[in-house]
């Protein structure tokens, strides 16, 4: 293979015409620029070049190289482009993943200061479970996953994001599970809605309930946590959701939190990649913001 640096100097070489406005170009003397050709020559061990009483012009074989080699150059020159506009953030594209609820209420501030920020990055969003998310890292699809913690699994590398609680809600249909403190047994006396069974959230309220010795059925079973919101507030039953998602329901009086006897264990957003691969500067840039929000 021939040293690209020889390919360099042909290109510049034949696109002025000129040995000595090549090397000025170059950076380096015409004889350097000579000895560099008489090289490629000789390596190819065809003339490229023909001395003319201007300078030098193609041969036949030159110009035949030169449209191959000009080509490259343009190649080679846009993706230095490229790469200026992905570090500068005048372009770039992030994928990211999450559930509905972690979009909407946790990722999309954060997505409007970014895109105030860097007008010209592409976000894309993909919904999905823990599981579907996971998936999607390890395929490829996306670059950051947004899921509740823990995660279990060493292909992944998880930053925390913010603390957050969860809780049982109901409508004013059931205000008396807003007074005084309710058992997990008798809170199982209510209708229960819950999210999917693959849902993050629905396994960790399962896990509530069976470390207490108690079996979770829920009557109703959803894939939105608006609609586990919704179907509270009209007096379907109980919904487990995430309480800094309902901030205004509850300071509304539409929604009242379940008065609980149990502790329900906090937990943390995720933020996950895939361990071992590099980010690009847009996807570092964004996670950075998840990770210091105070920084704007």
């Amino acid at each position: 293979m021939v040293n690209f640096e020889l390919y360099k100097v042909f290109y510049l070489t034949a696109k002025s015409g000129s040995l000595s406005k090549a090397a000025k170009e170059l950076y380096i003397t015409q004889p350097s620029v000579s000895h560099s050709i008489k090289l490629l020559e000789g390596q190819l061990k065809l003339q490229l070049f023909a001395r003319t009483s201007k300078g030098v012009e193609l041969t036949k074989e030159g110009s035949v190289l030169f449209s191959y080699i000009e080509q490259a150059y343009n190649f080679i020159s846009l993706a230095e482009e490229k790469l200026h506009e992905l570090r500068t953030f005048s372009s770039g594209e992030i994928k990211i993943g999450g559930s509905d609820s972690l979009c909407k209420h946790y990722l999309l501030p954060f997505l409007e200061s970014f895109h105030d920020q860097y007008p010209h990055v592409q976000i894309n969003l993909v919904n999905g479970t823990t599981p579907e998310i996971v998936k999607q890292l390890k395929e490829g699809k996306i670059d950051i996953g947004i899921v509740r913690t823990p995660i279990q699994d060493e292909q992944m590398q998880v930053r925390e994001g913010i603390t957050i609680q969860d809780c049982f809600v109901t409508g004013p249909k059931y205000p008396e599970l807003a007074l005084g403190k309710v058992s997990l047994a008798d809170l199982l006396k209510y209708p229960i809605i819950l999210f999917s069974s693959n849902s993050s959230s629905r396994k960790f309220v399962t896990r509530l309930f069976s470390d207490h010795g108690l079996m979770l059925e829920p009557e109703i079973e959803l894939g939105s946590v608006d609609l586990l919101i919704e179907f509270a507030k009209i007096g379907f039953g109980v919904s487990f959701v995430t309480k800094e998602f309902v901030a205004k329901e509850l300071a509304e009086g539409s929604l009242f939190e379940v008065n609980l006897d149990a502790t329900i264990p906090s937990t943390k957003i995720g933020i996950i990649t895939l361990r071992n691969m590099p980010l690009s500067t847009a996807a570092a840039a964004f996670i950075a913001k998840l990770e210091n929000p105070a920084l704007g």
